[in-house]
Parts: structure tokens; C-alpha cells; sequence
């Protein structure tokens, strides 16, 4: 028997369509994209389509989209290539307390080379204050990077509030959509911000592609140098095959995404309704049902440690932790601990999340699996 998977915020299964598109680019199209024959040229014309895939999806113009090998190196590209082409103008960065490692180690990177980051507190559901991001703004402040939903609760940021409030003192807007991309509007004007970022594995395509939203006019510099491939923004030969399975895979986004919304919304409800029916245990809900993303439900088993809980249904269902385990001990996640969270009930948060293969079967399964998980490890303690 295969484990139910319910940890689609981890990574997502490449759809069959997106396997099919990139296959001939893995059999016989196989040609450089910088190269004048007809097998580079077939190569170049398939990117240049699934940058339009993409563009289509985000409301933006083909040309302000680069690839990239994932959700770090654009979080990369955009926070340190603004930072070197406005520091000039100043050193200073907001962020919030929650977001991705990807996010958080670039700004520690960027402290040691003399800039400022400013880590903005969350509420109980992991919601920034825009008042707290005004309160933070300085005359030297030039980029504010906030994630548009956070991959362990699923919050979903007021990232359109938070961009008008930058854009009247003039500072660049930066958001990691990598877990939002596919799941709900992900509209560039109308979230208001110059930089944005995608990885391919969070939205069936395969892992070491991404992309990155840059608005024309953006100021920012590569990191990374070389040959003059994407307009010259990020030298190397393309990955095509993986570029294309991206483009498709938000084509696919683009013309289901109300649906997938509602599927996944009904699906995550669901999943809460036959635990509370099913679980004999307290509950704590991280996730804000109201203002997350449709898939994700953050909950805390009271008593029931998560790692202990995870690996006895391990072999039914995957479910992933909100916690850590180094060398026999346990800490919670840094975004548990920024919302509030106490450490035993932080040592008890499992993150499920559903995607578009997951079924209501599936669901009702998952947690029976789980409750009659949280019953053996309360029988053990007996």
C-alpha cells in the first residue's frame, strides 16, 4: 500500500501533462538554445513560449520573467541583486519573522556586508501588521520582502496593502509566492510588487526550476556571470526540458485555478471536520481558515509528540512536522516561535497539506490513520 500523501506544501508530483510536454525535449529536441541550427532554434521558441506560459499567469510581459534553478536562487537574485544596485541609496531591508530559510539566510548573508534587515513581528495566525511595516520604513529602507503565503501555517500576507505603502516612499516590493503560485491568484499588479518568486516543484513541475518575476525598470544586478542567456540577467545554458515543464505546468495553473481553489478549500475543511470528529485529543488550529492558502491546515495533536505521531503512520500517510529533531532533541520551527507558539505545543504541530490529486477517500482514510495513530502512542504512555 502507498501512504496517503498529504504533504503537497513539501513538494508536488509532476502532472502527467507536464511530463508529456517535456519528454521530447529529453528524447530528440535537444538542442542549445543559443545555437542557429533548427534543433537550437526549436529549443529557444520553447522557452520563449513557456516564459508566455508564465507571464499569462502572473499578468506580466514575457520579458520580465527569467528562469532560474528554484525558489532560492530567485529569493537570491532578487534580494542581494537590489540590494547591490540601490546601495547607493540605502542599506536597509524589512522582512518578516516567518519567511523561508531562503529569504532569512540571504538577509543574515547581507547584514555581514553592512546592511540593516529589519524582521517584522506576526500576529497569533502569522499575519504581518502593515502599521508595523510603516512604523519600520526609513529614509535608507529599499527593499521590503515579505512571502505571500507561508509554506508552514499558510497565511497569506496583505502583500497589496503592504506594496501601496511602499510604493509612496519608493521602495521596491519582493515577494516569495513559491508555495502560492498555483493555489491562488498570484496577479503581479494586482499584489503590487516588483519582484516575485516561483519554484516549479510547488506546482507539478520538477524540482531545480524556478522562475523570478523582475518589473521592467526594476533596479538589480546578477549574481550570477557569464554568457548573455535570458537577456543577459542570468547567464548559463537554459535547463529546456525543466522550462518547459514549468511553462506547462502554469498553463495548467492558469486555466484551473478557480477550480483547484474550491477542490482544494473543500478537501483541507474536510480534513479538519473527520479529525475533530475522529481524534481524541485537543486540538489547536495554527492556520487562519479565513485568510490562508485552500490546502494547508497547520494543527497541533495536544500531549502527541509530531515526530512520534509522523513516524507511526508513516507507512499510511505523510504528513510532515513543526519541528525539528537534531541529535535527540526537539525545537519547533522559527515561524511557530515568531506566532507565539509555545514549545509543547510546537513539539506537537503536524502541517498537513492536500493537492489536485488528493480525494475526499483519501482524506477521510488520512485521518482515521492518524487519530487511530494518536491512540497507540496514548495506549504506549498507559
Amino acid at each position: 500500500m502507498t501512504a496517503i500523501y498529504l504533504d503537497y506544501n513539501a513538494t508536488t508530483p509532476i502532472a502527467p501533462e507536464v511530463s508529456k510536454a517535456m519528454q521530447p525535449y529529453l528524447d530528440h529536441l535537444f538542442g542549445n538554445p543559443s545555437s542557429s541550427n533548427a534543433l537550437g532554434q526549436a529549443a529557444k521558441s520553447a522557452i520563449q513560449q513557456a516564459r508566455e506560459q508564465i507571464a499569462q499567469l502572473l499578468d506580466c510581459d514575457a520579458s520580465e520573467v527569467i528562469f532560474t534553478s528554484g525558489g532560492t536562487e530567485s529569493n537570491n537574485h532578487a534580494l542581494k541583486g537590489v540590494a547591490a544596485a540601490l546601495k547607493h541609496k540605502g542599506r536597509h531591508i524589512i522582512t518578516s519573522s516567518v519567511e523561508h530559510p531562503a529569504v532569512v539566510e540571504v538577509c543574515r548573508y547581507l547584514e555581514k556586508q553592512g546592511y540593516e534587515v529589519t524582521d517584522l513581528p506576526v500576529d497569533k495566525w502569522g499575519m504581518v501588521n502593515v502599521k508595523d511595516v510603516a512604523s519600520a520604513i526609513r529614509p535608507d529602507t529599499i527593499l521590503i520582502s515579505i512571502m505571500h503565503a507561508n509554506n508552514e501555517v499558510g497565511t497569506l500576507q496583505a502583500l497589496s496593502d503592504i506594496s501601496q505603502l511602499a510604493k509612496k516612499h519608493g521602495i521596491l516590493v519582493h515577494t516569495d509566492a513559491s508555495q502560492s503560485v498555483g493555489k491562488v491568484t498570484t496577479d503581479v499588479k494586482q499584489l503590487g510588487v516588483d519582484l516575485l518568486t516561483i519554484a516549479g516543484h510547488k506546482l507539478y513541475a520538477p524540482k531545480g526550476i524556478g522562475a523570478l518575476y523582475i518589473k521592467s525598470g526594476t533596479p538589480i544586478e546578477n549574481i550570477l556571470h557569464g554568457a548573455g542567456q535570458e537577456s543577459g540577467r542570468r547567464p548559463g545554458t537554459e535547463n529546456v526540458m525543466h522550462i518547459v515543464g514549468l511553462g506547462k505546468a502554469c498553463d495548467l495553473a492558469a486555466s484551473k485555478l478557480a477550480g483547484q481553489q474550491t477542490h482544494l478549500f473543500e478537501l483541507r475543511n474536510f480534513l479538519l471536520e473527520e479529525l475533530q470528529k475522529q481524534v481524541k485529543c485537543e486540538m489547536i488550529i495554527h492556520t487562519p481558515l479565513e485568510n490562508s492558502l485552500p490546502n494547508t491546515l497547520s494543527v497541533a495533536f495536544k500531549g502527541i509528540p509530531a515526530h512520534e505521531l509522523a513516524a507511526t503512520v508513516r507507512s499510511k500517510v505523510s504528513i510532515a512536522t513543526g519541528s525539528a529533531c537534531h541529535s535527540g532533541t526537539t525545537s519547533i520551527s522559527s515561524v511557530l516561535k515568531a506566532m507565539g507558539v509555545d514549545e509543547a505545543t510546537g513539539r506537537s504541530t503536524v502541517r498537513l497539506s492536500v493537492g489536485k490529486y488528493s480525494t475526499k477517500d483519501e482524506v477521510r482514510k488520512a485521518a482515521l490513520y492518524i487519530a487511530r495513530g494518536i491512540e497507540s502512542i496514548q495506549e504506549n504512555r498507559k
